[in-house]
């Protein structure tokens, strides 16, 4: 590992520049700007290192696969990342260009670097160290970079589905998602899942004057909030028949993990809110990873511009995110959320399906947690957090469920990289200790 330590450290400077180059080429999956042309960049990057590299389509953003086989080994790790990333807007609060990667306060800053560029590009240059340092891999590697994440990974579990055999892999992992706020390693087991819903009104087929016609016309506006204000009672608690059957509570192993992890009792200050109660932080970490939510994210009805306007809209809509936990189906929690609807009178609802993911999770005492464990000791020279799951989401459900291995996430961005926000930023030295600890997790790994 010394070797390959040092082979990172000579090499600071050049895979800095790899990286902003990545960085520099937009790749919004979103609104599909740039997107093929940065999964080209990525696969001629994996090409020059020596990686077999491939392009392959999806029904949406193509895939780069890569591949390294190593002779006699008896282990294959497959590595996830994503290399699409969020709309830079709004740019006017950007400090920096989102696509022009500026070194700064020992952070690269742009659109990406953390989310997951930075990181993704992280495991792509320790199988660089390790193929020069050492002259091949412990383990077998495989790439598995898709260009959907951003957009709910709609095509990728058809992908997994029709490509099992080439997938094929004894472990999964990937670097993606903040550290804590003390910036100290952490080691995820899972996420929650998500469902996602729009939910609509219509009214007259145009917007009426309030004075006029209001009286006589429906009020699509009020209809919904009628509708939003049967979901959740006054303290929060989610009033959907049946939403949390399935909801199981968090182990006594996973007690005690919620017990280690630290907590800052001021980690909301930063957005203009009062603190958490201190003392707070296991009942904290089990709302974020054990209990399920659900949340508005968008509401659209009527004038929004300066000033007012006098209508009745003919038309309101609400964005509905309901974040799930392990044993939850979002299947079943989208036929129980229709069901809800009906049973309140309101027939005349229309929902729509807006993707989402199943909750994952792989066991806190499985070996490849052990095995990442030791690899951060190397790589960071920190003791990790050990993390049942995070609050967030993602595709981990088509690793443990679909191709049926376990995968662990151990994020190399600081807890502040503000993902999906401007001035997104990685630090420089969590990018390099991020390099050392893949490649050490390539020999632990191994060693299972």
């Amino acid at each position: 590992m010394q070797d390959i330590f040092r082979y990172v450290d000579r090499h600071r400077d050049r895979f800095m520049t790899e990286l902003c180059a990545l960085v520099r080429q937009p790749s919004i999956s979103a609104q599909n700007v740039g997107v093929a042309e940065c999964a080209a960049l990525l696969a001629s990057q994996l090409e020059a290192i020596g990686v077999t590299a491939r392009i392959l389509p999806t029904a949406g953003h193509p895939v780069v696969f890569g591949e390294v086989r190593a002779p006699g080994a008896a282990r294959t790790l497959l590595i996830y990342g994503h290399y699409d990333v969020q709309p830079p807007e709004p740019l006017e609060l950007w400090k920096t260009p989102p696509f022009e990667p500026t070194l700064k306060d020992g952070r690269l800053w742009g659109r990406g670097t953390g989310d997951n560029k930075g990181q993704l590009f992280a495991h792509v240059k320790a199988v660089e160290s390790v193929l020069r340092a050492a002259g091949t891999l412990p383990v077998n590697v495989k790439f598995l970079f898709e260009g959907e994440e951003e957009v709910s990974s709609h095509c990728l579990r058809g992908f997994i589905e029709a490509n099992r055999p080439l997938l094929a892999a004894d472990y999964a992992f990937c670097s993606d998602g903040p550290m804590l706020p003390n910036d100290q390693p952490t080691i995820l087991f899972g996420v929650r899942g998500i469902l996602g819903v729009e939910v609509s009104f219509q009214g007259a087929n145009r917007d009426v004057h309030s004075g006029n016609l209001g009286p006589f016309v429906p009020a699509p506006a009020w209809r919904l909030v009628h509708f939003l204000s049967t979901l959740r009672d006054a303290e929060g608690r989610i009033r959907i028949q049946g939403f949390a059957d399935a909801v199981v509570p968090p182990s006594a192993q996973e007690r005690e993990a919620l017990r280690r992890m630290p907590f800052d009792p001021v980690a909301l200050t930063g957005l203009g809110l009062p603190p958490a109660a201190p003392g707070d932080g296991p009942a904290y970490f089990e709302r974020l990873m054990f209990e399920p939510a659900l949340n508005i994210n968008g509401l659209t009805s009527g004038y929004q511009g300066r000033g007012s306007k006098t209508i009745v809209p003919h038309r309101a809509s609400a964005k509905i995110d309901m974040r799930l936990v392990v044993n939850q189906d979002p299947d079943d929690i989208f036929e129980k959320f229709v069901a809800h609807a009906k049973a309140h009178g309101f027939n005349d609802a229309r929902i729509e399906r807006r993707g989402g993911f199943y909750p994952s999770r792989t066991p806190l005492d499985h070996p490849l947690g052990a095995a990442a464990a030791r690899a951060v000791r190397r790589g960071f020279g920190k003791e990790p957090v050990l993390q049942p799951c995070m609050g967030g989401s993602d595709p981990d459900y088509y690793f443990t469920r679909v191709l049926g291995i376990p995968r662990v996430n151990v994020p190399y961005a600081p807890h502040d990289e503000n993902n999906h926000a401007p001035n997104e930023s990685i630090t420089v030295e969590g990018f390099y200790a991020g390099i050392k600890t893949t490649a050490a997790l390539l020999y632990e790994v191994a060693a299972l």
